[in-house]
C-alpha cells in the first residue's frame, strides 16, 4: 500500500506546488479571483491569494516527507474544502475563479468544486496510507496523474465546446 500513499501524496504536492506557483506568477489575476471568491475587495484579495499560495507551498513540502505527511494532508484538505465551499457559494456568477492556467470568465460549474472535494478526499487518503521506502515509481504515477488532471481542468474550462452538446 505504500505505492498508493506515496503516489497520492506526490500528486497532491504537485497540484499544490502548481497552485502556489500560479499565484506567484499571476498575482493580480489571483488576487482578483480570491477577492471575488471571498466576496471582498481587491486589497484583501491580494492578502488572501498570498496567504493561500504560502499555505499551499508549505502543505506541499509537508506532503513530501513521511513524518509531516498527515499535517500537510490535513492542511491541504482544509484548503480544498474551503475552496469548494467558496466556489459553490458563487455558483452561477460569471468570473475568473483562477482554476485554470489561462483566464476564463465563466460561471464555475460542477467540475471545479467537485475537483476540490476529490482532492480533499485524496488528501485524507494520503494521511491515512503508509509511506513507502522512497522508490521512483510513485513519482511517475504522480506525474501521470498531474498531467491528466491538468488536461481535464483545461478541457472543463472551454466555455461552450461542441462535444458537450453531442
Amino acid at each position: 500500500m505504500s505505492f498508493a500513499g506515496d503516489s497520492i501524496a506526490l500528486f497532491l504536492a504537485l497540484v499544490l506546488l502548481s497552485a502556489a506557483a500560479h499565484k506567484a506568477f499571476q498575482p493580480e489575476r489571483m488576487a482578483g479571483a480570491a477577492a471575488r471568491l471571498a466576496g471582498t475587495g481587491t486589497g484583501f484579495g491580494k492578502a488572501l491569494a498570498a496567504t493561500a499560495g504560502a499555505t499551499e507551498f508549505l502543505a506541499a513540502i509537508a506532503l513530501l516527507f513521511a513524518a509531516t505527511r498527515p499535517a500537510g494532508a490535513a492542511i491541504a484538505a482544509g484548503l480544498w474544502l474551503v475552496y469548494a465551499v467558496l466556489l459553490v457559494r458563487r455558483r452561477g456568477e460569471a468570473f475568473d475563479c483562477g482554476c485554470t492556467f489561462g483566464a476564463h470568465a465563466a460561471a464555475p460549474r460542477v467540475f471545479a468544486p467537485a475537483r476540490a472535494i476529490l482532492f480533499a478526499g485524496l488528501a485524507v487518503a494520503a494521511a491515512l496510507l503508509p509511506a513507502g521506502a522512497g522508490s521512483p515509481e510513485p513519482l511517475f504515477a504522480a506525474l501521470a496523474l498531474f498531467s491528466l488532471q491538468s488536461a481535464a481542468g483545461e478541457l472543463a474550462a472551454i466555455p461552450d465546446p461542441h462535444w458537450r452538446h453531442a
